[in-house]
């Protein structure tokens, strides 16, 4: 997911635009704005606070011991940790127009059940659970951990939008006046 939403920000650096109010936002950058704030943001935090939570009560429910000769502890901060710290680089140095909230949300909803859904097949087709902490845990708690998995994700997302309209409030602010001016000439 992050080196997609990476690889569009790369993209749009090339053929989109990164001005706070172009005349025509591009599809490249529409797309760009709408990745950060319903996936790519919340998920790598999810991602990452979720992992080293675990990590920290029991390295066994997410990372086995076993797999250290084969997984070096380098390469799972490259995968648990840089995520985060690239997303809150993005999200202080590059400015973007949330989607609506609705919007937003419905996305991180559709990702996370899509996400869900996914570790259910794998399980169903393959016999194991992804996440050695999905093995330990019963039915009920299963469905308790997916519950604030998703209350959590939602959370992030409400936090980046928050931190976005703080960081960037005089571009949000020239971006409605020139959004108002637009609209007031094609009445």
């Amino acid at each position: 997911l992050q080196a997609v939403y990476f690889t569009i920000c790369l993209l749009n650096d090339f053929i989109g635009t990164n001005e706070v109010a172009p005349k025509r936002m591009p599809l490249i950058r529409k797309v760009k704005d709408y990745m950060l704030a319903a996936f790519a943001f919340p998920v790598a935090l999810n991602v990452g606070v979720t992992f080293w939570t675990l990590m920290a009560i029991d390295r066994e429910l997410v990372f086995p011991k076993v797999l250290d000769a084969v997984f070096p502890g380098w390469l799972n901060h490259v995968m648990h940790t840089n995520i985060v710290i690239f997303m809150v680089i993005e999200i202080c140095t590059s400015f973007r127009q949330y989607p609506t909230r609705k919007a937003g949300l419905t996305g991180l909803g559709i990702f996370m059940a899509s996400y869900l859904g996914w570790l259910h097949v794998v399980r169903h087709f393959g016999g194991i659970w992804v996440y050695p902490v999905l093995e330990v845990l019963n039915f009920p708690q299963r469905l308790v951990f997916f519950a604030v998995s998703l209350g959590f994700s939602v959370g992030l997302y409400l936090l980046g939008e928050f931190f976005n309209n703080l960081i960037w409030t005089k571009e949000l602010k020239q971006l409605r006046s020139a959004t108002a001016g637009a609209s007031k000439k094609t009445k």
